[in-house]
């Protein structure tokens, strides 16, 4: 009899980052997503502002709220 994996902790989504995540972003592409759609990235501490600045300086960010809340 197998068992279920161990459940893996949340990691930020910046590129090799391997923090545990603090944030989600809350996002969507109005050109391919429809309003109510949100895509979620997770961030550490440290990579909340780049992370929320590359969506912002798209149009994408809607909104950051605390990871786990």
């Amino acid at each position: 009899m197998s068992q279920a994996p161990a459940s893996e902790p949340d990691y930020c989504s910046a590129k090799g980052c391997r923090a545990d995540a603090t944030w989600q972003l809350l996002w969507n592409n109005p050109r391919i997503h429809t309003p109510d759609r949100r895509k979620v990235w997770l961030a550490c501490d440290q990579h909340r502002e780049s992370l929320e600045s590359f969506l912002g300086a798209r149009g994408f960010l809607k909104d950051t709220v605390p990871h786990g809340a």
